[in-house]
């Protein structure tokens, strides 16, 4: 977000929101009350971090001047309602399939999510790498007896598990898809915990489970 920045990279990326088609090093310098020098610092820093790319050149009678304009990935730094709308799909799902219906959907999505990542059964360590790629902030914790959870510090859906708790499953048929297992959810920030925890129960102990039972 715009917080992560010094208070001039965020009033120059502001200038350049309101100037889609770019803005040169004059310009910014004045509009921005700085010196060239300071703008063209503040810039190559930007466009180090994807959020400022160079645009067109624009005639000037002289040297042509360099437009510098603002990335997808600058302007995604700007407020979004995205969970404010997702929220109001979801609701309206929910009427029209109802409880189960919404459980079925989200158990789709994470599946589908899944065989989108791979083909193949893979290890927590890997599920994690694609956990964290999607911005989960996870990684692999190790029990005493040496088996292994995965504890996710930041839930990427966790406005909307809020108010819809079903959309928890997508998380589980997710991670159960890529490991090709069962997913215990031991811990739950939408239950108040401070991190989600998984633990994955490969199918075959599952069922070895279900008949030492009967």
């Amino acid at each position: 977000m715009l917080q992560g920045l010094g208070r001039t990279q965020q009033d120059l990326l502001s200038a350049l929101l309101y100037q889609p088609s770019g803005m040169s090093i004059d310009e910014l310098a004045h509009v921005l009350t700085i010196t060239r020098t300071a703008v063209r610092q503040h810039l190559a820093a930007l466009e180090r971090d994807g959020l400022v790319a160079r645009g067109q050149t624009r005639p000037t009678g002289r040297r042509p001047e360099q437009l510098h304009q603002l990335t997808d990935r600058g302007k995604e730094l700007f407020p979004r309602q995205y969970h404010l709308l997702a929220s109001l799909v979801i609701g309206e799902v929910a009427k029209l399939v109802g409880h189960d219906g919404l459980i079925t959907l989200m158990r789709n999505l994470g599946n589908r999510m899944a065989a989108d990542l791979e083909q193949q059964v893979i290890k927590e360590e890997k599920i994690v790498e694609h956990m964290n790629n999607a911005g989960y902030e996870a990684n692999v914790f190790f029990r005493s007896g040496g088996e292994k959870e995965i504890v996710a510090h930041n839930c990427v859906f966790h406005h909307l598990a809020e108010t819809h708790p079903e959309v928890c499953e997508l998380d589980l048929a997710l991670i159960g898809s890529l490991g090709h297992s069962t997913v215990e959810h031991l811990t739950c920030m939408v239950r108040g915990a401070t991190v989600c925890t998984f633990h994955l129960k490969p199918f075959t102990a599952t069922l070895k489970d279900d008949a030492t039972s009967d």
